[in-house]
């Protein structure tokens, strides 16, 4: 298959000219190891009982080879990190040297005895976006709102509401980017399928837990997803779909370990400084690394999302919102969402390191969604301005098809299929 670049790469290029060990971290699949092969000159998989037991027992001898050299899978023998942190002192902490991949955190943390500052950096990916797999056609850049464009407009021809349904559950996974689509739903179906066989797992932090609480937890996660429900909620939700019941400890213990494979992503609130009377609402939207994790758990199809809207805003609000990180990531900002306690919210605010940002509200498109998303971001553009806070360099409205185009207000509409960082 063709290798398509990722934004990832520029962050890679930049860690490896001033750290000693680049870490990269996400979810099996998302193309971890092809694009660090891009830049090794040597690798090592650590993929087998005997490799593994092999370096336990002589870790610096994993670390031999022509720099930098690739260790796919590093978390299965956690003390690498230590190993490594020491290789690279011993070189005079020469930049370059290690590329680690993982699909989880080391079981053992306790084994880490150190941060790493100074000598290691830590990348995390996610699976593809639009963008990256050629399926947005990047006429309306982010960088270029934030620089000050004050007008887009693009017909979208040739794309349907159809088409972000399947994208959504096709999801970014670089071996589901095939021709047929039925035959690209079945290839993420199989993914789904597979995702917590851990019987011969080598971590022994998954290999003892059971697959079906696994599943029980993102389809409670999935039926609330894109929202700010607190833990008791998904607990309760769980017990009285799935007739379980789950404790609080249990539950605590899945959710901590799909956080540590990297399949639930939540995002946290963004709390601008207003006045104190103003209350601000901290909690989290519940969202995963990848849509199509949701549709899996749920059993969720194109269809099914058509000829079901709501459920379809909340699935394209996660997947926006996964679209919208990667882009954020490749811009060096981060994506909060925002709500006040008096139901004042907006979706995404994409915050810079400079300290400009942008609000973007999420929806499925058409007159009526289009117009109360714009009533919203005008209410927060308000309040901001009450507050003598920096204004957004940008409102915008992101939706699932449709045209381009400014509004006489100034808030843009942009289709997802558009959209590049």
């Amino acid at each position: 298959m063709e290798y398509l670049k990722r934004y990832i790469e520029n962050e890679i290029e930049t860690a490896l000219d001033t750290s000693g060990v680049v870490v990269i971290a996400g979810p099996k699949f998302c193309g971890k190891t092809e694009t660090s092969k891009k830049y090794a000159k040597s690798q090592y998989t650590l993929d087998t009982k005997k490799k593994i037991e092999l370096v336990n027992s002589n870790p610096e001898s994993i670390l031999i080879g022509e720099n930098p050299r690739l260790i796919d899978e590093w978390q299965n023998v956690p003390d690498l990190w230590n190993v490594a942190k020491s290789e690279v002192d011993n070189r005079q902490n020469k930049f370059g040297q290690f590329i680690f991949t993982g699909s989880s955190t080391p079981a053992e943390m306790d084994d880490i005895y150190h941060s790493g500052a100074g000598r290691i950096v830590t990348i995390y990916m996610r699976p593809m976006s639009l963008f990256e797999s050629k399926e947005s056609k990047g006429l309306i850049s982010l960088k270029e709102l934030f620089n000050g464009k004050e007008k887009v407009f693009a017909i979208n021809e040739h794309y349907l509401l159809q088409d972000t349904a399947f994208y959504i559950c096709r999801g970014g996974w670089p071996l589901s980017l095939v021709d047929d689509r039925n035959r690209a739903l079945k290839i993420t179906e199989n993914y789904y399928s597979t995702l917590f066989n851990f019987e011969n797992s080598h971590n022994k932090k998954f290999r003892n837990k059971k697959p079906e609480i696994f599943r029980m937890i993102l389809r409670s996660y999935a039926r609330n997803i894109s929202t700010e429900a607190r833990k008791k909620t998904i607990l309760n939700d769980i017990n009285m779909h799935d007739e379980r019941n789950l404790d609080p400890e249990t539950f605590d213990d899945y959710i901590e370990a799909l956080k540590d494979l990297f399949i639930i992503k939540d995002i946290e609130s963004w709390n601008p400084n207003f006045r104190s009377k103003t209350i601000i609402v901290s909690s989290p939207t519940r969202h995963f690394v990848d849509t199509s994790i949701a549709a899996g758990a749920l059993n969720i199809s194109p269809d099914d999302l058509i000829n079901d809207p709501e459920t379809f805003g909340f699935f394209f609000e996660d997947f926006a919102v996964k679209e919208l990180s990667i882009y954020g990531q490749a811009l060096e900002g981060e994506l909060r969402h925002f709500r006040d306690g008096n139901g004042l919210e907006c979706d995404a605010v994409l915050h810079l390191k400079s300290g400009d940002y942008g609000l973007i509200e999420i929806k499925l498109g058409g007159d009526s969604l289009i117009n109360y998303g714009a009533s919203k971001l005008k209410l927060l553009k308000e309040k901001i301005k009450e507050n003598n806070q920096k204004m957004p360099s940008f409102c915008m409205i992101l939706t699932a098809c449709g045209d381009a185009y400014t509004r006489e207000d100034g808030i843009h509409v942009v289709p997802i299929n558009m959209l590049k960082a």
